[in-house]
């Protein structure tokens, strides 16, 4: 797609509608879609920051990611979100723990100025190097995964980065390739799920919605439980690094692309997700994110 000065305006993809300037700022700081007055729920997302010191690879750029990620800082602060979900791979691989604690404690320090209230998912390199408890510890976050309210919605943070034999991801123990949902876990989402009556978001890392390298190899069964519950919206996930989107039995799957891929700011992406107090969800996408919009019963 085109990459259109922030600053100037922002195209949104899957539309023809091109944002002038003026309209461009009236779409950060009012609602997309509340005709009664009331403001959505307003929630930044971003993912795949893979960020490292070490010089390109490929596509990637490690070291461009904190001036991404302080493009969607000042994006965020016209229209400030609620809260903010880092959608895994926050930090890459590491030769050593100590050098991956530093990744971590260098992005960290800017994305947290990103809001007060944070949630990380758990993305495959971001335990390569470390173990969970050392990665959580160093974003201040108690769990891998968790589940929250927030202004009329229930929201699910899940955590793949298990093996098949249900070890959790650590010190290189792993194949990316083997994402998996253990049984604890799964049993853990069922009864969250039957315990909340109100309209539900989940956030992943690796895909609930493809069957290949960059799914959750028990996806089918982690679909049935999301599905049978009646109350799941959407899914957000981030890993195979582009748009991406899949309705699968009425739940909107979307894969937002990785901020990681490219050099310069023009190549960067991140979101706003806005839900509505009538069950719209409006997904605003920045520089290579695309636009999307569910209304209630779509």
């Amino acid at each position: 797609m085109s990459h259109t000065p922030l600053g100037r305006r922002a195209f949104l993809a899957g539309s023809t509608l091109v944002l002038a300037a003026a309209q461009f700022d009236r779409l950060l700081t009012c609602p997309l879609h509340a005709d009664d007055g009331k403001s959505p729920l307003r929630i930044g997302l971003v993912t795949d920051l893979h960020h490292a010191d070490k010089p390109p690879a490929g596509t990637r750029h490690y070291r461009e990611t904190l001036r991404k990620l302080a493009e969607a800082a000042e994006t965020f602060q016209a229209s400030p979100p609620a809260f903010v979900v880092e959608l895994g791979d926050l930090i890459d691989a590491a030769d050593t723990v100590e050098t991956e604690q530093r990744y971590l404690a260098t992005i960290n320090r800017e994305f947290s100025k990103l809001s007060k209230d944070r949630h990380y998912v758990l993305g495959n390199h971001c335990v390569d190097t470390l173990k969970k408890e050392e990665f959580l510890g160093g974003v201040e976050q108690k769990a891998s995964y968790d589940s929250f309210d927030r202004g009329g919605w229930h929201f699910v943070i899940l955590d793949a980065c298990f093996r098949s034999d249900g070890e959790p991801y650590g010190r290189k123990n792993f194949v990316w390739t083997d994402a998996n949902i253990p049984a604890a876990e799964l049993e853990w989402l069922r009864a969250d799920l039957q315990g909340t009556s109100l309209p539900t978001i989940v956030f992943a890392h690796q895909r609930l919605d493809v069957s290949n390298n960059h799914g959750v190899r028990n996806a089918p069964q982690v679909r049935e439980v999301l599905e049978a519950s009646g109350k799941v919206r959407a899914v957000f996930q981030g890993h195979s690094h582009q748009n991406d989107y899949n309705e699968i039995a009425g739940i909107h799957y979307t894969t937002l692309v990785a901020m990681i891929e490219g050099a310069g700011v023009e190549d960067n992406g991140y979101s706003l997700l806005e839900l509505g107090d009538d069950g719209t969800i409006t997904l605003t996408g920045f520089r290579k994110q695309q636009h999307r919009r569910w209304h209630r019963g779509s």
